[in-house]
């Protein structure tokens, strides 16, 4: 599965950047979250409960970190696994704009699935995806206007 996509975040590049490296905002915005743990600078270990179609599953997952380039972007590699559901892996490039006051973060992602997952189509994973993601940008961008980050805009797509 290959996705692309780009969100506009209502605040500063640096306000985001801190907030995409922060447990507590990741824990608040990413869908199904029950854990995230920062390993360090580069590691981070979540546990996440997802319904994809029939399958439904606790994922426990690693993200590494690599090609830094704070505040702009950075390279992300995941992998987790769902037991008899399945596994999921994947990379995505992520890069942080300046647009005014408000930023934009465009990404490129590339995931595999198999088990379980794999056998329910390509097209239910597909539209799962692109709803998750639109949820993860919709949870962080009132994460940050709960704590006075944003600069008063909204948000789209």
């Amino acid at each position: 599965m290959d996705m692309t996509g780009e969100q506009r975040i209502a605040a500063p590049k640096q306000v985001v950047w801190d907030a995409l490296n922060s447990e507590e905002a990741l824990r608040a915005s990413i869908p199904g979250c029950e854990e995230v743990e920062k390993k360090s600078d580069t590691e981070f270990t979540a546990r996440v409960r997802l319904s994809v179609g029939p399958v439904k599953a606790r994922f426990a997952g690693e993200v590494t970190l690599s090609d830094i380039d704070a505040p702009n972007g950075y390279t992300l590699s995941g992998q987790g696994t769902g037991g008899v559901a399945g596994f999921g892996k994947g990379e995505a490039q992520v890069k942080l704009t300046e647009d005014g006051e408000e930023t934009v973060i465009s990404y490129t992602a590339h995931a595999t699935v198999g088990g379980k997952l794999a056998q329910i189509g390509q097209r239910l994973i597909d539209s799962t995806a692109k709803k998750l993601a639109g949820q993860f940008f919709a949870n962080f961008s009132d994460y940050l206007d709960e704590r006075g980050a944003s600069t008063g805009g909204g948000s789209g797509a």
